[in-house]
């Protein structure tokens, strides 16, 4: 398996050398094309003024003069140029060359290029000029006027080595190829430190995942300072692994729970059918029994129920809780609901609600739900005829939502466990016989979810429940 670092790496590495070679590649023809037309532009320009300079001294010398020959021969060393004089026919009487070493004068430039000459004036070209030079040079050859018989006097031609060009030419690809390695190198040293931390994290979530195989939800990918898809994926990824952490989580409670809840009505329910079926229970008993395995299976149905709705409640995403709704019209619905129950125990409803709307943040549905299972706790528990007080009021950025009644005052050493799941104090276990002991376990499950506050307070015989919502702003 090819990795995704030394992919990128490769693939970066595969497109710096391809734009170095492309941009080479354009910069020595683009170098070289330059220097020629500079080199082309200075050898026209000087042959200008050696032009000039010769055909002022055609008013008094010859082209073979001595001392017109001494000046070519300084501007030549002074150019680094060479200069060649020939009469009309072509025949060189004149070089810059030093006296005596001169191997041109007396030979003849070529036919096709004084036809050339003549033709367009002047000629520009590199090349051997059929042997007159031992080397490739760059060349540039024109007339020269001659102002005493007013009509051409002669042609001059000026030559540089090519080797010299070429040199120019390779000082500059020279510092070219210096500035493009270290530009290289800077950039395969960049390349591996962002792919290598372009990969971490990856490498990373892919550990993250075989730990999320054999079970294990702890785990989490470092949050860094960087703010592009990588971090974005990674949030992602942590995200998941707390849905799975949590979903988990309320797998395994939800079947130690059921598993420790339903054991002791299950095993009742097969002792008395066993009871029933092998004739150890004698038939005049059997319907009492048989009351009991009904009361029980009805229990356990009331149990599921209420075990699937606390895995819906604490399925819900807290972040998804942004919904507004008036506290007041919902606390008025709940004790509609409850008109029967309440008209039952011969119970006064005390609802000191106001008149206003009170907009509160959070779900409605589980609101309702919190203060249904309040209310019905606070009817269970009422004796005949006492009075169930629901009050709502506004304090700072908070609405609180109370539920008072009278009754038996809970033990202060049970009020910090009144909201564990499955917690039944004694005096419930007497006076609500068909409870699962969730209610309250789910009305703290839902306010924990909105982020909120739930507490209970219980002296002199009154118990209040009272709970936090924040008000929208």
């Amino acid at each position: 398996m090819k990795s995704i670092y030394l992919k990128n790496f490769m693939l970066t590495v595969g497109m710096v050398l391809l734009s170095f070679l492309i941009l080479g590649t354009s910069f020595m023809a683009v170098s070289y094309s330059f220097i020629v037309s500079d080199k082309r532009e200075s050898l026209r320009m000087t042959a200008g003024v050696i032009e000039a300079t010769v055909s002022a001294k055609l008013t008094e010398v010859e082209l073979d003069d001595w001392d017109l020959r001494m000046t070519i021969s300084a501007i030549a060393a002074a150019s680094n140029i060479h200069i060649i004089l020939s009469d009309n026919y072509g025949n060189i009487v004149s070089c810059s060359d030093t006296y005596g070493t001169c191997q041109h004068i007396g030979a003849k430039l070529p036919e096709n290029l004084i036809n050339t000459v003549k033709w367009d004036g002047a000629v520009t070209d590199t090349g051997l000029l059929e042997g007159l030079f031992n080397t490739p040079r760059y060349y540039h050859c024109t007339t020269v006027y001659d102002p005493y018989y007013d009509a051409q006097g002669g042609y001059i031609l000026i030559s540089v080595e090519s080797s010299t060009m070429i040199q120019i030419w390779r000082s500059f690809a020279v510092i070219f190829f210096f500035a493009s390695c270290f530009v290289l190198i800077l950039s395969l040293v960049f390349s591996l430190i962002t792919t290598g931390r372009q990969v971490a994290p990856l490498k990373e979530m892919a550990a993250a995942a075989k730990r999320f195989a054999r079970g294990d939800f702890s785990v989490r990918v470092r949050q860094t300072r960087r703010r592009d898809e990588i971090a974005e994926l990674a949030a992602a990824f942590n995200s998941m692994a707390e849905s799975l952490e949590r979903a988990e989580k309320l797998r395994s409670e939800f079947i130690a729970n059921i598993s420790h809840e339903l054991k002791t009505p299950m095993t009742s329910i097969a002792g008395f059918a066993d009871g029933i079926i092998d004739g150890t229970i004698p038939p005049e008993k059997q319907s009492t029994y048989l009351e009991i395995i009904s009361s029980e299976t009805k229990r356990l149905s009331r149990l599921v129920r209420r075990m699937l709705e606390l895995s819906r409640i604490q399925s819900i995403d807290p972040s998804h809780i942004t919904n507004t709704f008036d506290i007041t019209e919902l606390l008025r619905r709940v004790v509609l609901g409850l008109d029967g129950k309440l008209k039952a125990k011969n119970l006064s409803p005390d609802l000191q609600i106001p008149e206003e709307s009170i907009m509160v943040v959070g779900d409605p549905d589980s609101i309702t739900q919190v203060v249904y299972n309040l209310l019905d706790n606070a009817v269970k528990f009422s004796p005949e005829g006492a009075v169930v007080t629901l009050s709502v009021w506004k304090q700072n950025d908070k609405a609180y939502i109370s539920v008072k009644n009278t009754g038996e005052t809970i033990p202060q050493s049970e009020l910090p466990l009144i909201f564990n799941r499955f917690h039944k104090t004694d005096r419930s276990r007497g006076l609500d016989k068909e409870g699962v002991g969730l209610g309250l376990y789910i009305v703290k499950a839902i306010i924990d979810n909105h982020k909120e506050n739930v507490y209970v307070t219980s002296s002199e015989g009154v118990t209040e429940f009272v709970f936090t919502l924040t008000l929208k702003s």
